[in-house]
């Protein structure tokens, strides 16, 4: 059986409402005059048989076929995108240039450390404790119920269990672990030193004998079970060099929280009355167009200032991981400390401006330039630029079979999907899309039958795997 790691990711991507039209038999999505037919999703699905045939990966494969539709055709009305506006896809960049001038202009760190400073340092904090551990970890499901998390939390114990009784760590790690760095090698983290862990796991870690295994562990990434297989410590002479440097890092880390804290405690963010469940709506509907009264709405403000809902919102179409799910799963103060982080780069910013730490128009443009160039290579890379058009041929025809072979390079590996980020939302603007229930419905209905009726490879049949019942294909 043939695996697609790349495809994979489609069920990363974020996925617009679905909806239904009896009207329009056969279809799976339209966007403006094109459309996405079941035969279509079909012929790209049927031999892919390393993804699952499950509703969330036709919708977003259907998903995935309006972004590439509507950038091909941006891309034959301009291919420089001149018609693209950039300025919320580089402020991020603008923002981070204008903290890191601040921190330059204001941030003033003593690193002059003598040897015996240093060495009195090194033997107090034992800095090069290094750590050769193996875990396997189990991640919940996104917005996990209390009953998921407590089934994860028994399936943990139980390999726990199945450990202590005898079996080998580093074969149920093979088996169980959702680590994918890891896994393969039974878990085996290698050698790492203090603060590269996440902190309950450091801590559990540290508590262990060589060859002993953690009771689970909770981290943000999951739950953990852990072995500590060796600890060393390097001499001083051999790590000298890297221990000053991270003494003077550690140093500038502690001005810089400083000051950050004496910005946040002189001006006081504060969530406003409803912020909260704002944010929540945004990031469940992150195609909301909001007009410039709401945009301008505050989440949080302070007295010279204040982190909008337009801010947010570019935040949340911007981000290609899971932000969106943890947002809407986020208990409230989980999700009013996301907030709080946002406020301070943004009174960072303030303060950058109010001190005269602009960033130039030159630089501006360079930006600007640089994304608009990253959008023209990726529609290159996609085969969406220029097209392929025959004589006579329609262009919204070009436009349609373009797509469908970049979606099926995308599926068999031979490129990367392109996620448009803020681009999409541009793109998308006044164009009337929908992803139909009863096509994609149809899709898995006819992915599974073909499946079925098919023997096994022959890669299949001279590894002597064994084949799943027809029915299983459904599931």
């Amino acid at each position: 059986m043939r695996t697609r790691t790349t495809a994979l990711c489609l069920v990363l991507i974020a996925m617009a409402g679905c909806g239904d039209d009896s009207q329009s038999p056969g279809l799976v999505a339209r966007a403006g005059d094109y459309e996405f037919t079941v035969d279509d999703v079909v012929a790209l699905l049927v031999d892919e048989e390393g993804l699952p045939i499950q509703v969330s990966v036709v919708q977003s494969l259907a998903e995935l076929w309006v972004d590439y539709t509507l950038l091909a055709e941006a891309a034959t009305e301009d291919s420089t995108f001149a018609h693209i506006d950039f300025e919320g896809l580089i402020r991020p960049l603008v923002q981070q240039s204008m903290i890191l001038q601040l921190r330059d202009s204001v941030i003033r760190v003593d690193t002059a450390i003598t040897e015996a400073e240093l060495q009195a340092l090194y033997e107090a904090d034992a800095p090069a404790l290094e750590i050769h551990a193996r875990h396997i970890l189990l991640t919940f499901p996104p917005q996990a119920t209390e009953a998921q998390r407590d089934s994860v939390t028994a399936h943990l114990q139980e390999i726990r269990g199945q450990i202590s009784a005898g079996a080998s760590f580093e074969e149920m790690a093979r088996t169980y672990s959702q680590d994918p760095g890891t896994a393969a090698d039974g878990g085996d983290l290698g050698f790492f030193g203090r603060g590269v862990m996440v902190s309950p796991f450091e801590e559990a870690v540290l508590e262990l004998d060589e060859g002993e295994l953690s009771e689970v562990v909770q981290t943000p990434l999951g739950l953990h079970l852990i072995r500590l297989e060796e600890r060393r410590i390097q001499g001083f002479d051999e790590v000298a060099t890297d221990f000053r440097a991270f003494v003077q890092s550690q140093r500038t880390v502690v001005a810089e929280s400083t000051f950050v804290a004496g910005l946040e405690e002189r001006s006081a963010p504060a969530i406003v009355d409803g912020g909260l469940d704002v944010a929540r709506e945004l990031a469940r509907a992150p195609d909301t167009r909001l007009s410039g009264r709401v945009a301008q709405r505050a989440l949080l403000e302070w007295p010279d200032g204040a982190y909008r809902a337009g801010e947010f919102l570019d935040l949340i179409r911007s981000d290609q991981g899971p932000l969106r799910e943890e947002v809407v799963g986020a208990t409230d103060e989980e999700l009013r400390n996301f907030l709080h982080a946002q406020a301070r780069g943004q009174l960072l910013v303030d303060e950058a401006r109010r001190i005269g730490l602009e960033v130039g128009p030159a630089t501006i443009d360079s930006l600007t330039q640089e994304a608009r160039t990253q959008l023209r290579a990726a529609t290159r890379l996609l085969g969406l630029l220029t097209l392929d058009q025959a004589p006579g041929e329609a262009l919204e025809r070009a436009i349609a079979r373009a797509v469908r072979d970049a979606l099926g390079d995308n599926l068999s590996g031979a490129t990367r999907i392109v996620p448009l980020g803020l681009v999409r939302f541009q793109l998308r603007e006044g164009v009337p899309i929908a992803v139909l229930d009863a096509g994609v419905g149809q899709v898995l209905v006819r992915v599974a039958q073909a499946r079925s009726l098919r023997g096994p490879s022959a890669l299949e049949e001279s590894s002597g795997a064994p084949t799943e019942p027809p029915d299983s294909v459904a599931r």
